[in-house]
């Protein structure tokens, strides 16, 4: 068999043993597959003995197959070995990209209940547990007095969860009463009560994007910076991923280039460092930082 094809077996498998259930078109569009092309790979999985499970339209690997028990004895961690590993890397500094790393490279292998216990804080990992059933059973939940910052009160949600961010942090999930899809912060969320009801609204559940400031939308704007030595230290360890999105010039001068959701996360790092930083790209970011002065002078004079 051929590199790609295996390549595209693997995409297809880790999406078909994933937290979220997709239909065949699903699929498709994901792996930028044809319809046929999905149902012959799916056909692969067969004849190689797993056991191909359907709810309506929706199609999973089921879990229970002989290789997945072979392969999760393989990278199965006892409680004891979880708990070393668990600590080993909780001793790692919080702003270490390394950190962050393998956090995420065991989000790929490890039993998600017991990662939850490894890669979350103890007060929020019952909370992602319950969600991760949930989004496994495709059941509603309620999120019980969830403070919002937005709104700046605190009250039950009730939402169709689907997806995690990286190491469970925020969680998006469609949410009843609004009729959108929305980003949770899981420190926020008191409790989490799993409610009978099954997804109503799973043709409607979208994930938008996140920048590496830490903010979502379903839009994305570039902007370039210039960056000196202080504000480009300062930027990877207050945001781990914005290292891939920054180049050294010299060792004075460094380039940061990338896609953020909103101008307010980059510009609060911009206007907290404006004497180490020049704004290269775009005219509207310019204008945004602008007006952002414009408005504090006229608070301070």
């Amino acid at each position: 068999m051929d590199q790609p094809k295996i390549e595209r077996l693997l995409r297809l498998m880790k999406l078909l043993t994933g937290n979220i259930s997709y239909t065949i078109e699903d699929l498709g569009e994901r792996l930028d597959m044809s319809v046929r092309t999905v149902y012959r790979y799916i056909d692969t999985f067969r004849e190689a003995g797993f056991i191909i499970k359907k709810n309506g339209d929706y199609i999973r690997l089921d879990k229970s197959s002989p290789y997945f028990k072979d392969i999760s004895q393989l990278i199965h961690f006892t409680e004891e070995e979880a708990y070393i590993l668990k600590s080993a890397i909780e001793s790692i500094d919080e702003n270490n990209l390394l950190k962050q790393n393998l956090k995420r490279k065991l989000t790929t292998v490890y039993n998600y209940k017991i990662l939850a216990e490894t890669v979350v804080r103890t007060q929020n990992a019952r909370n992602v547990n319950k969600i991760l059933e949930a989004i496994e059973n495709r059941q509603i939940i309620v999120l019980k007095n969830y403070r919002s910052s937005n709104s700046q009160n605190v009250r039950d949600r009730c939402v169709e969860p689907f997806s995690f961010t990286t190491n469970y942090i925020q969680l998006w999930a469609f949410d009843v009463e609004s009729g959108t899809n929305k980003l949770f912060n899981i420190n926020r969320i008191e409790n989490v009560e799993i409610l009978p009801e099954k997804w109503k609204y799973a043709d409607r559940h979208q994930a938008g994007f996140i920048d590496i400031f830490r903010i979502s939308t379903f839009e994305q704007l570039p902007v370039k910076l210039r960056l000196g030595m202080l504000s480009a230290s300062l930027l990877t360890e207050e945001y781990p991923l914005a290292e891939k999105y920054l180049t050294k010039v010299s060792d004075n001068e460094f380039i940061l280039e990338t896609n953020v959701c909103s101008y307010e996360g980059v510009g609060r790092f911009v206007l907290g460092l404006l004497s180490d930083i020049e704004i290269i790209e775009s005219e509207d970011f310019k204008e945004f930082v602008r007006r952002k002065l414009e408005k504090f002078e006229g608070k301070v004079l």
